[in-house]
């Protein structure tokens, strides 16, 4: 099941006022000097001057495929997260209902001893649930069923709100089942993605055969075959990027002649909306229409041994050690180039996390996140939004048409900085010592029923998507917010010690990047309600397309990976709102200033300081099957050409750094593309 998550305005005034509290004497540039490798000219690459140092003294650990700035920061969150964990409990010490659950679900996971004596057993009533299906119409409703219950299917269902009616919560139906992470690595020639695809379907079989299954190696080649036909039906990544054409209202009775193949009333029955609905939206619908055709022919004896796979591989990190040790072969090592495994205690975090996200965030939250840090953010973020009010103004592309809708949306954002206003109740949620299979499953069916419960009732605009603890932020369009959680508002993001000008290129970069999604590509089609709108003139649409068309260009031609180039077309929004959040940052920065010359720290002016605090934000190297992988299905482009990307197409970095005709960093000014 797919879930989706996913104020008083500040006066222009308020930019005058600079953040740093400290004396000018004390004041600490924010820039980290040790991480620049000074062999590296500022003009040439200005990634690998800022970061080469960094670059150079660290190496991705070896449970990990990528080690960057976010990384380090998630370590550091998961440490904490740890120790409340693992935190003893003090004799006569009142425990609150939500700490317990916690401790004891990540005690459950930590009991290895219990986890290989229960062995497979677990998944026998799943199996066995499988292994009574007769029919292609219960084929359809077992999709439902997995959905329901976190397991991978052809068919995927989640909750959110309406793009065309932002007061009512919806179904949306959309394609999946794939093992591996996109249709490219089935259905690619590439030598890499072939073998990785060969690597698969021996997993596949390895798999089947510690679950006692006979003729493994058949079922593996059938299973691929299966999966194949599956990602040739389906949209690809751009594809899915248009919020129009992956919009397609219906009333439930429409599937069937979209899809008469499949059993909808079963799907939708044991998905658990049947009763709920009346109509629905449907994500891919010429998707839906192949795979139709994909479940008349095949037999019914190949979708249970294709059920039972996605329930294994599902299972597989709650399961004895010989489960989890082949599924990191595939997933970690194969796919992913990583060594070895996280640490068992790793695993336990990231799980109960999952299962109590905002339970953990609240004692986080508490431990973690002063109220001068939440007020500080806030006034930032007020700053950034006071900029793009002041920025929409002198667009010479946007009509005065469109300005004013874009402005009407701006006023309609809505900042959360730090954690929710309230917090999620999990009084439901059973919790048992020494039941890891049984915790988790009973974790997710509880976020399955509490989703579902939301169909019919108002839109929750207090609602997160992500936990405290969370090292990220988002813009979400169908509630019009942005949305910051208190683990990004640290160095080298922000810092309360540090003068404006990086966090004004660290964390305002960030908060700015979130911003501009709301009038990136996709963000632009929603109006301030959240609802899919064209609030644009004709005229600016095609200025927009004429600029976006550019950046697409622009970003296809950085090679990831040596012979794998970078896809401008699904990194498109994230490459915008990098481009106008950097742009409207620095704005904000010199608003900030009043006037008066920034301070000189480190050798190095505000500016100068500024895209250096943009730039160590981006720190950070990957292998190179992770860079492949995420080069098929991330939207963002990877961390050296967000940043020579972004900085190409910066006026004020090129005045900075005095970049010239020949400098490795230079770009022509009538190349540049300016949106914000």
């Amino acid at each position: 099941m797919r879930i989706y998550g996913k104020a008083s305005w500040a006066l222009v005034g308020v930019l005058g006022a600079t953040l740093a509290l400290a004396a000018a004497d004390s004041v600490k540039s924010g820039v980290e000097l040790a991480g620049f490798a000074n062999s590296v000219r500022a003009q040439d690459d200005f990634f690998a001057h800022v970061n080469g140092g960094w670059l150079a003294k660290n190496e991705i650990p070896a449970d990990r495929a990528r080690w960057g700035s976010f990384d380090e920061l998630n370590e550091k969150a998961r440490a904490e997260v740890r120790a409340i964990l693992e935190a003893p409990t003090l004799a006569g010490a009142k425990v609150d209902a939500d700490q317990a659950k916690l401790k004891t679900f990540y005690a459950s996971f930590m009991d290895e001893a219990a986890v290989e004596a229960a062995g497979i057993k677990p998944l026998a009533a799943e199996f066995a649930h499988i292994a009574a299906i007769k029919t292609k119409a219960q084929v359809t409703g077992e999709f439902g069923h997995l959905d329901r219950i976190s397991v991978s299917s052809p068919v995927d269902f989640g909750i959110h709100q309406d793009n065309k009616d932002s007061t009512r919560y919806i179904v949306d139906i959309s394609q999946a089942g794939l093992g591996m992470p996109d249709r490219d690595y089935y259905l690619s020639d590439d030598a890499r993605l072939a073998g990785i695809r060969g690597k698969y379907q021996t997993y596949i079989a390895s798999m089947l055969t510690l679950a006692g299954e006979s003729n493994a190696a058949d079922k593996a080649a059938q299973i691929v075959a299966l999966e194949k036909k599956i990602a040739e039906a389906q949209w690809t990544k751009v594809e899915n990027r248009d919020p129009l054409k992956t919009y397609n209202l219906m009333p439930v009775a429409k599937l069937s002649a979209l899809a008469p193949e499949m059993d909808w009333t079963a799907f939708l029955t044991q998905a658990g909306v049947a009763s709920k609905i009346k109509d629905l939206t449907v994500s891919q619908p010429s998707y839906l229409q192949k795979l139709g055709a994909i479940v008349a022919a095949t037999p019914v004896e190949q979708w249970q041994n294709y059920f039972k796979w996605h329930v294994l591989n599902h299972a597989a990190p709650y399961l004895p050690k010989a489960y989890v040790d082949t599924r990191f072969a595939f997933y970690g090592t194969a796919l992913r180039e990583v060594p070895q495994n996280e640490p068992r205690w790793k695993r336990a975090v990231s799980v109960t996390e999952g299962a109590m996200g905002e339970a953990l965030g609240r004692q986080y939250v508490a431990r973690n996140f002063s109220p001068q840090a939440k007020a500080r953010a806030e006034a930032l973020v007020a700053n950034l939004l006071a900029a793009f009010r002041s920025s929409i103004d002198t667009l010479d592309w946007m009509s005065p048409e469109t300005k004013r809708e874009a402005q009407a949306k701006l006023a309609l954002f809505t900042p959360k900085i730090g954690y929710p206003k309230k917090w999620r109740d999990y009084s439901k949620l059973v919790v048992k010592p020494g039941d890891l299979y049984g915790n988790v499953e009973r974790a997710e069916a509880f976020e399955a029923e509490r989703n579902i419960a939301k169909l019919g009732k108002p839109i929750d605009r207090d609602e997160w998507g992500m936990t405290p603890q969370t090292v990220n932020a988002y813009y979400n369009p169908e509630l019009n917010e942005i949305v910051f959680p208190a683990a990004i508002l640290q160095p080298p993001f922000f810092s309360a010690d540090a003068d404006d000008a990086v966090n004004y290129g660290g964390i305002g970069a960030v908060i700015g990047h979130e911003i501009s999604h709301g009038f990136d590509d996709q963000g632009a089609q929603f109006d301030g309600k959240g609802n899919l709108r064209d609030w644009w003139t004709a005229a600016d649409h095609e200025k927009f397309a004429q600029k976006t068309k550019a950046l697409v260009a622009q970003y296809s031609g950085y090679e990831v990976v040596k012979g794998y180039f970078g896809n401008g077309e699904l990194t498109l929004g994230e490459n915008i709102a990098d481009n106008s959040g950097l742009a409207v940052a620095y704005k904000a920065y010199q608003i900030s200033l009043s006037g008066k010359p920034a301070l000189v720290l480190d050798g190095l002016t505000g500016d100068q300081r500024f895209y250096a605090g943009f730039t160590q934000i981006w720190r950070g190297k990957a292998r190179d099957s992770e860079s492949i992988r995420l080069n098929k299905i991330d939207p963002h482009s990877p961390a050296q050409f967000r940043v020579r990307g972004t900085l190409a197409n910066q006026d004020g970095f090129f005045a900075a750094y005095g970049i010239k005709p020949g400098d490795g960093m230079y770009t022509a000014p009538e190349t540049r593309v300016h949106i914000w």
